[in-house]
């Protein structure tokens, strides 16, 4: 990872401090700006720290919490009463609620059900039916842990997806500046047949027509090579969507900066393909799309635990115990308990449980709908990995084709052009042999480009390419 980090500071600076040097830029080093600096990957990283935060709100269902509350009424010189109250209370993960304080309490119109003077009391809350295995602190926290993990995997695919448009941007960028080459070469040999027919015109060993065909000839590929320049400078128009500084600012690439050359040296017809079973497997179990389905059904079964409870009788328990004194533990013994305590409990439950029957069975549809989501995009994941793979053998098998094919127009033109120089062809053949010369070049340039970015669609649909 360093040496890469390493590779895009060695190519900004190339840029900033020789822009009138031609520098080249390779696939792989313009990944490795793209994963280093896009906004949208520093998004998919800012997801996953929202997703932190939120799983830290929701911890604090189970923060301890200190609370003082405190009454008091003075009128006409009586004092009514006097209330303080410090208590805390301590939620836990089983739904008991543990809970100490103090009180003082004076005057002379008290609550009658308040003690008077100092006194002190711990105890505890129990929900013995509904809450008692899943309550809404709970499944927050449980939800937000899960919603923690599937951001990750949410990361990845944005990731994944950007790489890919990425990859497609770069590799027409090449095509393009590639094309550029072959057609300015192209009206390289035409301008040098130009000047050989004039010389033949001017030597009376030519007809003046066959200069207009050679010029028209030469005229039609400096058209094509000025659409292919255009094309090839659009293109690093959009290839400078994916280049961005450290600093959060676009960086627009020159002219200067051409394609690696080295793609060049791939062995397209000997190159091994990935194995298909390999490929099926890697996307099914690491694909982040299907992570993240599945990152969703425990979110959502949460949800039905929790709607579940509702379907349960409201029973809590609540019991304290007193003492006179601030210290609740001061002079205690299990008889003295027996006599200072204070217990009560809430019993309760709809009679038709209209709600947390619907709600319960909503959550089940909930789930059977990810469910059948989850089987369709497997489906369509392995689908798209087939193809893929697919279009990638094909695609070799094509450069092979392709490659024969220019060989044999190359031929073909060769033995025209020697014909013609000692005068035994004609214009109109040696142009009809280099227009197909020239269409095979360009075809093959096409297939090859494909080839290379079709090796990185396949890893993307796997989910991996990140």
């Amino acid at each position: 990872m360093r040496w890469c980090l390493f590779i895009v500071v060695l190519f900004y600076c190339s840029l900033s401090h020789a822009q009138d040097t031609t520098r080249t830029l390779s696939e792989s080093e313009f990944l490795n700006i793209v994963r280093a600096y896009h906004p949208m990957v520093k998004q998919a990283s800012l997801m996953v720290e929202r997703a932190q935060a939120d799983l830290t709100a929701s911890r604090a269902g189970f923060d301890p919490a200190f609370y003082v509350a405190s009454d008091r009424k003075t009128f006409d010189g009586k004092n009514y009463y006097n209330y303080v109250n410090p208590e805390l209370k301590i939620p836990t993960w089983f739904g008991v609620e543990v809970k100490a304080g103090l009180e003082n309490n004076s005057g002379s119109f008290t609550d009658p059900s308040l003690s008077l003077g100092k006194s002190s009391y711990l105890g505890v809350s129990v929900p013995v039916g509904k809450n008692l295995l899943m309550d809404k602190r709970r499944a927050a926290l449980q939800q937000a842990k899960i919603f923690r993990e599937q951001s990750k995997v949410e990361q990845s695919l944005a990731i994944n997806d950007l790489l890919i448009d990425a990859v497609d941007t770069y590799w027409q960028w090449v095509q393009a500046y590639e094309v550029y080459l072959v057609l300015n070469e192209t009206v390289r040999v035409n301008e040098e047949r130009l000047k050989f027919v004039k010389t033949g015109w001017r030597q009376g060993e030519r007809p003046a027509l066959d200069t207009t065909e050679v010029l028209a000839q030469l005229q039609s590929f400096q058209i094509a090579r000025n659409d292919a320049w255009l094309r090839w400078r659009n293109g690093a128009l959009e290839l400078s969507n994916y280049l961005w500084l450290a600093n959060d600012s676009p960086y627009y690439l020159p002219e200067t900066v051409l394609p690696d050359p080295g793609w060049k040296r791939y062995d397209v017809n000997n190159a091994s393909l990935p194995l298909l079973d390999e490929l099926l497997a890697m996307a099914r179990n690491l694909h982040p799309k299907l992570s993240s389905y599945n990152y969703k059904l425990q979110i959502l079964d949460v949800e039905k635990r929790l709607k579940f409870q509702n379907l349960l009788p409201t029973v809590d328990f609540r019991y304290n115990i007193l003492n006179t004194d601030y210290n609740v533990f001061k002079n205690g013994s299990w008889a003295y308990y027996q006599n200072n305590y204070k217990f009560g409990f809430d019993i309760g439950m709809p009679l038709r449980l209209s709600q947390g029957r619907g709600e319960y069975r909503a959550a089940k549809i909930k789930i059977q709908e990810t469910e059948l989501d989850l089987s369709m995009t497997r489906l369509s994941i392995q689908n798209k990995v087939k193809a893929y793979f697919n279009d990638l053998a094909n695609l070799q098998q094509q450069v092979r084709l392709a490659e024969a094919s220019l060989d044999n127009y190359q031929r073909l033109f060769r033995g025209e052009d020697i014909r013609f120089k000692y005068g035994e062809s004609t214009l109109f053949i040696i142009n009809s042999r280099e227009n197909k010369v020239l269409e095979s070049r360009q075809k093959l340039i096409e297939l090859r480009t494909k080839f290379m970015k079709s090796m990185q669609a396949v890893i993307w649909s796997t989910g991996q390419l990140r």
